[in-house]
């Protein structure tokens, strides 16, 4: 089983490595759009100095690398530092079509190849570049921002100054390359089934749990509370809490079960970017 893990992981970096190379080498080089990131970094540099991009993405990754090492562990390190080398060495030696020339496709396609590159490499336990690992030990010594603010502050400082060495026209289109390449990137992570968690507190608790799971063929888990406040008056009145996760596809349907039983449940929706075990899909004959 550790064996099959093991190639799982290389097989989604090796592919990783290639769709990111045919993201900058088939599309993004010819255009001078950039990335966001140390990509984006290492793309304006090699424009700027004419140092090539191959040399450029490894040495801007390597403090970043021994960052994931100390706060994240030798056997992510040692992925990262595979996984960008072999970035390097590709864009060095291998060739890739310049696929197109129109700006637009360009922009949007290039986008596309990296954040699928970048998705299968964190799928395989480790990063192609190293913006998320400055991100996250940041974001845990401030307390104050999240990981997604500083990356976002991080892009901001890259596509202005791609905007004054690039051109407008340029910095522009790589904002699009980088808004489809995160795109791209959470679909490689979380899918096309996104799922809703659904939180309901209602007085009618057993009969909602049976209208979800043995109508709906949907799991649940069940929480003992008390009523804090209502419109009933009822002041620690027990209530039963129920938990249970669908697909977005299927909220509206429970939602209308769940009301037609209760129609002053209290129901809370969130969403969830994955899941694993449990009852999630309909359980058979329903």
């Amino acid at each position: 089983m550790k064996f099959k893990n093991v190639l799982v992981d290389l097989t989604l970096l090796v592919f990783g490595i290639l769709s990111a190379s045919m993201g900058l080498k088939g599309f993004l080089l010819s255009s001078h759009f950039i990335d966001g990131g140390v990509t984006g970094i290492s793309m304006l540099l090699a424009d700027a100095t004419k140092t090539p991009l191959s040399v450029l993405i490894f040495v801007i990754n390597i403090p970043f690398l021994f960052l994931g090492y100390r706060k994240l562990g030798l056997t992510f390190a040692v992925k990262s530092a595979l996984s960008i080398g072999g970035l390097s060495l590709c864009l060095a030696f291998v060739h890739f079509p310049d696929v197109t020339h129109d700006k637009l496709l360009t922009a949007v396609f290039g986008g596309v190849f990296i954040g699928a590159g970048i998705g299968m490499a964190i799928r395989g336990g480790a990063v192609l570049d190293g913006t998320e690992i400055a991100a996250l030990l940041v974001s845990k010594k401030t307390q104050v921002v999240r990981v997604s603010d500083v990356i976002l502050i991080l892009n901001v400082v890259i596509f202005t100054a791609a905007v004054f060495l690039l051109g407008v026209e340029s910095g522009l289109y790589s904002i699009l390359t980088y808004l489809a390449a995160s795109k791209m990137i959470d679909f490689i992570l979380n899918g096309l089934e996104q799922y809703t968690g659904m939180t309901i507190v209602s007085a009618k608790g057993e009969e909602i749990r049976v209208a979800i799971t043995q109508s709906l063929g949907r799991g649940v888990t069940v929480y003992q509370g008390k009523s804090g406040y209502g419109k009933d008056g009822h002041i620690n009145a027990p209530r039963e809490i129920i938990f249970t996760v669908a697909t977005r596809l299927e909220v509206p349907l429970l939602k209308r079960e769940i009301l037609k039983i209760d129609p002053a449940a209290f129901i809370v929706q969130q969403s969830v970017d994955d899941t694993t075990g449990g009852l999630l899909k309909r359980k058979k004959g329903h």
